[in-house]
C-alpha cells in the first residue's frame, strides 16, 4: 500500500523472521555465534533464551540456512506434546521409520538410537533444535535429558539446542530438574536492543527493502527505542504503522509526533479519529506489550545521559562521504592498555597490493568458506590481526577485548567512512538467500578490498562486495588510556589531555599548554570542532569514538593495523 509512495519493494517491517532483515548487533551476532557453537560441538544441551519479540526465532532461521552439509536437523516448533508425542515428532523429522509399537517409548528410543548409530558412522551430525521450549513439560525434559544419554565411547549422538523465553531458566532451576541443568554445557540470552542499534535496525530493515533515502527522521528513531524498549518485534509494529501514519498524510518523512500516534494507535489509546483513519486493528498480545513499553518509557526510562544524538549516514555503500555520526558508549575498559605488537602477521606492509580478483564470485566462495565466514572466526581474524586473543568459548567477543585494553565499534557506513577510520573491520554480507557471513576486510585500494575467511585471503572489486554489503561493519580500536569515552566540555582527566596534545600535534603546534591541560574549555571545544570540520565529522564539540579512531590514525602511531594500503 505505502511501498511505492516510499521508493520501497517491499515492506520492510514485517513481523515475519525473513533472515534477509537479520539485523546482526553485537549481542544477535553473540546469539548466533553461540547456536553455531552448539551445532558443531558434540554432547550436551545448549540453551538460547530471551524476551517476547528479541529475535530468536530470526536467529534460529538464520542458523539452518548455515547449517554444515553433513548435519541432520530435527526442529520441533510445537513442543506442547507428550513424552510419546515428543518421541514420534523427533522420528519423523529425522525420517525415521517409526516401530510397529509406536507406542512404547523404548521402541522409539531403540529406533533413534539405531538411526543415530548409522549417522555417526556415515560422518553426520545429528541436532535436535527445539524452539518455545519453555511450554515443555517436565516428562518431556526428563525424557530430553535421557536422550543425552545416546552416545559411543568418544562422544554424544545427539546435541539439543533448547530455543526458550526466561521462563525456562527458572524451570530449570527447579530441584527436580536439576540433572538436566547440570547438562547445560552453554547458556545465552538475548537482550533488547540498545538505543544504538534500534537507529541501525531500523536504517538496516529500511536499506534491504530498497530506501533510498532517509525516512524517518533521527528523533524519530530514537523515539522508537523509547517507546518500544528495544524489543525488534514492537519497533517493527510502531514502524509499520508509522509508514502508513505518513502515507495517509502524503508525507515523505517521519517525525517524532508521529512515531509516537502511531504507537498509541497500536496500543489502542489513540484518538478514534486517527484510528478509524488508519483502520489497522492491533493484535491483542502486541497491544499488551507496547502498552508496557509506553508506560515504561513514561515512568521507569532513565534519563538520557549519552550528550548527544545520533544522525543517521549514507546508506548506500559507494555513495558520497557522509557525515559520520558519533557512537560513543562510556564504556570503561579494565586495566591499562596492552602493547601492541608491530609486527602482526597479518598488517598489510606499505605500498599498493597486488590485488588480483578471484574469478570465482564472492558469494559462491562465502557459501564455501563457511563456517570460516561466521561472527566467531571474524573475531578470532580482527583479534589476530591486534596481536590478542579471544576464546569464543570465554563469553563475549567485546569484553574480553576491553580486557586487553581495546574497544569494539560496530556501526553502518561507506566506503569512505571505512578509508578514514583506516582500521580491518569485519563486515556483515548477505547473500540473495538472506544468509549472513562475516569476513574481515584485511585491506583496500581504491577499487579493490582483501577479505579474510578464517585463516585464508581472497581480494575481490568493491562493486561486487558493495552487492552483498549494506553498509554493517565490526572493528577494534585503541583508546587511549585504555578508557573508550566520549570526551566532552567540562570534562577533567587524562583523555582531555589526550586530545588537547593529540590536536596540537596534528596542527603543527608545538607550544607548551599553559593552563589546565586536563579541562575540557571552550578553547579545546573550539579546536575540536574546526578538526571535526575539516574531516566531514558532526560538528558538535564531542570527542566520540570515530573522531578518536580518526585523531589515531592521522597520529599514525605504530603497532596498529591499518586497513588502507598506503598512507
Amino acid at each position: 500500500m505505502y511501498t511505492k509512495f516510499f521508493g520501497l519493494h517491499e515492506k520492510p517491517f514485517t513481523i515475519t523472521p525473513d533472515p534477509r532483515y537479520l539485523y546482526m548487533s553485537e549481542r544477535h551476532g553473540e546469539g548466533l555465534a553461540h547456536l553455531v557453537y552448539g551445532v558443531t560441538e558434540s554432547g550436551g544441551f545448549i540453551q538460547l533464551t530471551g524476551e517476547v519479540g528479541t529475535g530468536k526465532t530470526m536467529l534460529v532461521r538464520t542458523l539452518l540456512g548455515q547449517m554444515p552439509a553433513e548435519a541432520d536437523v530435527a526442529l520441533i516448533l510445537n513442543p506442547q506434546l507428550s513424552a510419546r508425542e515428543f518421541l514420534i515428532a523427533i522420528c519423523q523429522e529425522l525420517k525415521i521409520n517409526l516401530p510397529s509399537d509406536r507406542g512404547s517409548p523404548k521402541a522409539l528410543v531403540d529406533a533413534l538410537n539405531q538411526h543415530l548409530l548409522d549417522a555417526h558412522a556415515a560422518g553426520r551430525r545429528t541436532i535436535l533444535l527445539v524452539d518455545e521450549a519453555q511450554n515443555l513439560s517436565d516428562d518431556v525434559l526428563e525424557q530430553l535429558r535421557l536422550l543425552t544419554n545416546l552416545e559411543t565411547a568418544r562422544q554424544k549422538l545427539l546435541q539439543i539446542i533448547l530455543i526458550a523465553q526466561p521462563e525456562l531458566r527458572d524451570k530449570l532451576s527447579q530441584t527436580n530438574l536439576r540433572q538436566l541443568a547440570q547438562r547445560v554445557t552453554g547458556r545465552y540470552h538475548l537482550e533488547p536492543l540498545s538505543r544504538e542499534d534500534t537507529v541501525r535496525y531500523i536504517d538496516h530493515r529500511l536499506q534491504v527493502a530498497g530506501a533510498l533515502g532517509e525516512i524517518f527522521e533521527p528523533a524519530a528513531k530514537r523515539e522508537a527505542y523509547r517507546l518500544s524498549g528495544g524489543i525488534p518485534r514492537l519497533i517493527n509494529v510502531i514502524c509499520d504503522r508509522a509508514l502508513l501514519g505518513a502515507y495517509s498524510k502524503e508525507s515523505r518523512t517521519i517525525n517524532r509526533k508521529m512515531l509516537r500516534q502511531a504507537a498509541a494507535e497500536v496500543a489502542g489509546t489513540a484518538n478514534k479519529r486517527f484510528v478509524f483513519r488508519w483502520a489497522l486493528p492491533a493484535a491483542g498480545t502486541l497491544a499488551v506489550f507496547i502498552a508496557a513499553a509506553l508506560w515504561y518509557a513514561k515512568y521507569l526510562e532513565p534519563p538520557d545521559v549519552s550528550g548527544t544524538a545520533e544522525p543517521v549516514g549514507q546508506n548506500l555503500a559507494l555513495a558520497a562521504p557522509p557525515v559520520v555520526a558519533e557512537n560513543s558508549p562510556l564504556v570503561v575498559s579494565e586495566g591499562p592498555p596492552p602493547v601492541v605488537a608491530e609486527n602482526s602477521p597479518l598488517v598489510v606492509s606499505e605500498g599498493p597490493p597486488p590485488f588480483v580478483t578471484e574469478s570465482e564470485p564472492l558469494e559462491m566462495q562465502l557459501r564455501n568458506a563457511t563456517p570460516d565466514a561466521s561472527f566467531a572466526n571474524g573475531i578470532s581474524t580482527l583479534a589476530a590481526l591486534w596481536s590478542i586473543t579471544y576464546d569464543s568459548d570465554n563469553g563475549l567477543a567485546c569484553p574480553q577485548m576491553r580486557a586487553q585494553g581495546l574497544s569494539c565499534l560496530s556501526q553502518r557506513g561507506t566506503w569512505n567512512v571505512l578509508r578514514q577510520l583506516d582500521r580491518p573491520v569485519m563486515l556483515t554480507l548477505t547473500d540473495s538467500d538472506g544468509n549472513a557471513y562475516r569476513p574481515v576486510l584485511i585491506s583496500m585500494d581504491e577499487s579493490h578490498a582483501k577479505l579474510g575467511f578464517g585463516g585464508s585471503t581472497a581480494s575481490f572489486s568493491l562493486s561486487e562486495i558493495s552487492n552483498l554489503w549494506f553498509g554493517q561493519y565490526l572493528l577494534i580500536w585503541q583508546p587511549p588510556n585504555g578508557v573508550a569515552a566520549a570526551i566532552k566540555r567540562g570534562m577533567r582527566d587524562e583523555n582531555v589531555r589526550w586530545l588537547r596534545q593529540s590536536l596540537a600535534t596534528l596542527d603543527g603546534d608545538d607550544q607548551p599548554q599553559t593552563g589546565d591541560a586536563d579541562f575540557f574549555d571552550a578553547e579545546l571545544e573550539q579546536r575540536l570542532m574546526e578538526f571535526q570540520r575539516a574531516h566531514r565529522l558532526q560538528v558538535d564539540g564531542l570527542a566520540g569514538q570515530q573522531t578518536q579512531i580518526i585523531i589515531n590514525s592521522m597520529l599514525a602511531l605504530e603497532g596498529i593495523p591499518r586497513l588502507v594500503t598506503s598512507h
